[in-house]
Order: C-alpha cells, then sequence, then structure tokens
C-alpha cells in the first residue's frame, strides 16, 4: 500500500503522517515514511537546492525538473523496493505536489508536467491520497507563528501563488478517485480519526471488527 498526503504549505499533513505511522505499526504492519523532496542522499542534496531562499534566479521550468529528478530517484531507490518487501509506504507530498504547485500554482504546462511525472514515478502511483485542505488565509496565519528564518523558498511565495495552488489541488482530486478531501481546520484528533476510518475501508490494509 502506497498512501500519500497532499496540501498547501501549514496544512498540517506532516503531523498527520506521523499519527498514521504509528497507528499502523501498532496494528503489527511495517511501515516507511519519507518526505518530497528528499529521502535519499541525492534527493536530499536536492532539497537543499530546490528550498535555499539564496536561489531566487531559479527559473520554474527547473524548478519542476529538480522536484522530478528527486523522486525518481526516491521512487527506485526507497519506494519500490520497500513496496516489494510489503511494507505501508507513507510519503509526505509526491507528485501531485509537482501539478499543484509548478502547473496551477507556477503556470507550468500542466500536460508536459503529466508527461515528466508519469516518466519519473513510472508505475507507482499512490493507491490513496489524502488532501488535507484548508483556506489560504488558514495557512498564512500559521506561517506567522514561524520566524522568517525557518521559511523556505516556496514558503515565503505570495497568497496569489498559494490560491492557485490550492485550487490546483482541489482540481487534481476532481479527476483523480484515489483522493480523499479532508478539512484542515478541524482539530488533529478528528482530522486523525477521519483518516483511519477510511484506512479502515480499505480492503486487506486492517482487519478491524
Amino acid at each position: 500500500m502506497f498512501i500519500t498526503f497532499e496540501g498547501i504549505d501549514f496544512c498540517g499533513k506532516s503531523t498527520q503522517v506521523e499519527l498514521l505511522k504509528n497507528f499502523l505499526l501498532q496494528k503489527g504492519k511495517k511501515v516507511i515514511v519519507i518526505r518530497e523532496p528528499g529521502g535519499t542522499k541525492i534527493s536530499e542534496r536536492i532539497r537543499e537546492i530546490l528550498l535555499d531562499k539564496k536561489n531566487e534566479e531559479m527559473q520554474f521550468e527547473t524548478e519542476f525538473l529538480l522536484f522530478s529528478a528527486s523522486r525518481s530517484q526516491l521512487v527506485r531507490e526507497v519506494i519500490a523496493p520497500n513496496l516489494e518487501k510489503g511494507f505501508v509506504v507513507i510519503s509526505d507530498r509526491f507528485h501531485d505536489s509537482s501539478t499543484a504547485y509548478q502547473g496551477y500554482g507556477r503556470g507550468l504546462d500542466i500536460q508536459k508536467i503529466k508527461v515528466i511525472n508519469s516518466f519519473a514515478i513510472g508505475r507507482f502511483v499512490p493507491n490513496l491520497t489524502f488532501l488535507i485542505d484548508i483556506p489560504v488565509e488558514e495557512s498564512i496565519k500559521r506561517k506567522l507563528l514561524k520566524s522568517n528564518d525557518e521559511l523556505d523558498r516556496i514558503e515565503i511565495s505570495s497568497k496569489k501563488f498559494f490560491n492557485n495552488v490550492r485550487n490546483g489541488y482541489l482540481e487534481i482530486a476532481k479527476e483523480e478517485s484515489r483522493f480523499t478531501i479532508i478539512d484542515g481546520t478541524q482539530s488533529i484528533e478528528k482530522i486523525h480519526n477521519q483518516i483511519i476510518d477510511k484506512i479502515i475501508l480499505m480492503k486487506g490494509l486492517i482487519d478491524e471488527k
């Protein structure tokens, strides 16, 4: 089982990734958690380049191709081998982030992004994707709790950019039946419980009486 979490910055997905990991471990499942960009030695090096605020001159096309390169390495070095070993793989972001951020957010050609996404991930499309959806205003409010030093190159992007990204995610979710949209303004516990309810419905993953 390959499960991904998506959403705009500060939506709370990383918290939910950790909670789901702990739940599945308690159920006796083998679990590995990864993040994007990153997850391998090479991918982490690419992450440093992508998120460094000093790289102001980075072109949108370069940004997308770097994300794709990092993802390709992650798929072949971590995701594929662990799925074959019977692990549940949980990823904090995956290829949908590129469609939302670089496609809808940056304005790059969506169809070209889909082609390169497919090339980068091969047959490893997630079985289930949780979109933790929050208004951009809520994201900004949460961002204000961080110091500027804690924010990366993408997190400091404009409100208009994040509105486009959020709308992009909602469009992707309409097209992809693997998506489950969850209201990220709810309490952490309520969000977690909704995720678990969906996981329990996945035949063969969790045995619940």
